[in-house]
């Protein structure tokens, strides 16, 4: 005998019927695909995540090795600018050469004008005398001296000069080329006629004198400076031990008077007193009826010690106007 059907009128399923669970699984129509179990669907974003991390450390290592690697087999090429510094270059030879070239260079008569062309033949190279002809003009240069000595490298220099030229100070920079290790040396090029260095403005340098030091300093100086110029024999009872100080020869100058004194504060946090006074001293010059006067500036160095003062170091003063 058939089987009753699983599925009733309405679509109520006949629980009783034999296999009617089944038959109502396998006859039921798919809702969207159905709902996927938990853990199966999202398993792949957990692979894709993996990668990624593996990705960027592996990027990570290689650009920390290969940044290494670069830095120590493959230096930057960055042009360096050529150092001077350790350069032999025979600068005092050079600047003597060129004081000579520019005596005769820079004096032009055109009566004298053969003489002046053999005597430029010695300083510059072979047949190159006439690059230096001044036809018709006339110079007159004094007080040539050197400024400086430009070394560009072990071979070549600027030797830049100062001189009075037809009356009107000037400098002048020669290029000098050495060779043979120094013991060759030549005029390289046309020398090049500069405007003098300018005036300088000074800057302002007062300071706020220590006037407690300057009543107790005015006196010991005096005396120091008297026997700085003449009296000898008690220069020693003005200097901190061991300073070695040499005195002005005899008779050159006399001592006039102390005028100015400035003595700066006492810096903070050391244990030695130590001051540079800036002192300005009037000397007399003997000869004639009336000796001439001579005011100078010193900075005298001195230090504090069992309650009185002592010279270590005297020199010229710096911005003594300011």
């Amino acid at each position: 005998m058939a089987g009753r059907s699983a599925v009733g009128r309405g679509g109520v399923i006949d629980e009783d019927a034999p296999g009617a669970a089944d038959e109502a699984f396998d006859a039921a129509p798919a809702r969207g695909g159905g709902r996927p179990r938990a853990g199966s669907g999202g398993r792949w974003w957990v692979w894709v995540g993996r990668a990624v991390l593996w990705a960027f450390i592996i990027v990570v290592i290689f650009n920390g090795v290969w940044l290494t690697l670069r830095e120590n087999f493959f230096p930057p090429t960055v042009q360096q600018p050529v150092e001077t510094e350790g350069v032999e270059f025979p600068e005092t030879a050079a600047a003597s050469l060129a004081v000579r070239f520019a005596e005769v260079y820079l004096n032009a008569d055109p009566a004298d004008a053969e003489q002046r062309a053999d005597a430029l033949a010695e300083f510059v190279p072979e047949g190159r005398a006439t690059a230096f002809d001044l036809p018709g003009a006339e110079l007159s240069a004094t007080g040539i001296e050197v400024l400086v000595v430009d070394v560009k490298d072990e071979h070549n220099a600027l030797v830049r000069l100062a001189a009075d030229i037809n009356g009107e100070p000037m400098t002048l920079d020669v290029p000098v080329y050495a060779d043979q290790g120094g013991t060759a040396l030549v005029v390289s090029g046309r020398p090049a006629l500069l405007a003098a260095p300018d005036k300088a403005t000074l800057p302002d340098t007062s300071f706020e004198t220590d006037s407690d030091a300057r009543a107790e300093l005015e006196p010991i100086l005096r005396g120091f400076f008297e026997a700085y110029a003449q009296n000898h024999e008690h220069l020693d009872r003005y200097l901190e031990s061991g300073a070695d100080i040499a005195a002005l020869p005899d008779g050159v100058l006399q001592f006039g008077s102390v005028t100015e004194v400035r003595v700066p504060a006492a810096a903070q946090g050391t244990q030695e007193d130590v001051r540079v006074a800036q002192v300005t001293v009037v000397w007399r010059v003997p000869g004639g009826d009336e000796p001439a006067e001579l005011t100078q500036s010193y900075d005298v160095t001195v230090v504090r010690s069992g309650g009185s003062w002592y010279v270590r170091d005297i020199q010229g003063a710096l911005n003594s106007f300011g």
